[in-house]
């Protein structure tokens, strides 16, 4: 597995000093967001001129980008929100081949129409899920269309909340343009903590077969939030490497929610579990 991090970690003033800060942490692998480039994550439109200069900028660092974003809240209460958002994402898939990237993130959302990362009451009901569900249809002909592969991640807060609920919608799909981001700490609801070694290997049995990327952080607590950096809250890193290994993933392991003063002795937690 190698060792890669999202790079909007760093904060700098340009893609270039972005993509430097990575290189001098000696990491070589992101999922990159285009806000590194100062875009919105999902753009209104996308000129072959800054195109060419991210993938300019990422090949000439030697840096591999595992995924970008293309993340927003696809179960919205508003339908003309995510019709909106659907139209930016085919902007965003429509670039992925000149970008030199194949896998762009998503979010399944929150009925909360404010926060796609914050737990709503009607995250569980059928309207909630349909309207999800459709969108990622839609999202997936797009996909189709251009040629990449989409990637949700279970998480807690979201409609798609366990690695049950995940084989459910990969199953509705069908399809080989859909598979998962794998993130050991956004499984447990409040609670489910005591279960971990249950929970993460549930989550291995129903989706491994379809993970394209794993993520790395860590958790001071089951329920929402509470995420930190891999190597300093409860999660079990053995069990969960263990889980990749025997699964035969071998992608990218991205660090996400560090500041970067965390990002050297998150890299060194990680090497010295995967190469101990």
């Amino acid at each position: 597995m190698k060792i890669g991090i999202f790079a909007k970690t760093f904060a700098r003033p340009s893609l270039e000093a972005t993509l430097d800060a990575v290189r001098a942490h000696a990491l070589d692998c992101v999922q990159f967001n285009l806000a590194c480039a100062g875009l919105p994550t999902l753009p209104d439109a996308l000129d072959d001129g800054v195109i060419q200069r991210i993938r300019g900028a990422v090949v000439a660092r030697g840096i591999e980008m595992a995924a970008i974003s293309g993340t927003f809240n696809m179960c919205h209460p508003d339908p003309a929100e995510r019709a909106a958002n659907l139209v930016r994402l085919r902007v965003l898939a429509g670039a992925c081949p000149a970008l030199g990237v194949e896998v762009i993130t998503l979010c399944t959302g929150s009925r909360d129409a404010h926060d796609m990362w914050r737990r709503h009451p009607d995250n569980d009901t059928p309207a909630a899920w349909r309207d999800m569900a459709g969108c990622i249809a839609q999202g997936l002909q797009i996909a189709e269309d251009c040629g990449v592969t989409l990637a949700f991640e279970p998480e807690v807060a979201n409609v798609i909340d366990s690695a049950a609920k995940g084989r459910r919608l990969l199953d509705e799909m069908r399809s080989p343009r859909l598979k998962v981001v794998m993130d050991a700490a956004n499984l447990f609801h409040q609670g489910e903590l005591v279960r971990m070694p249950l929970i993460l290997a549930e989550a291995f049995e129903l989706l491994a077969g379809d993970m394209i990327l794993a993520h790395a952080k860590d958790l001071s607590h089951d329920g929402e939030a509470g995420h930190q950096a891999a190597g300093t809250g409860a999660l079990d890193y053995d069990l969960y490497l263990r889980l990749l290994r025997a699964s035969g993933y071998d992608g990218p392991l991205i660090l996400h929610s560090l500041e970067e003063a965390q990002v050297d002795p998150a890299v060194a937690f990680l090497r010295g579990k995967l190469w101990h």
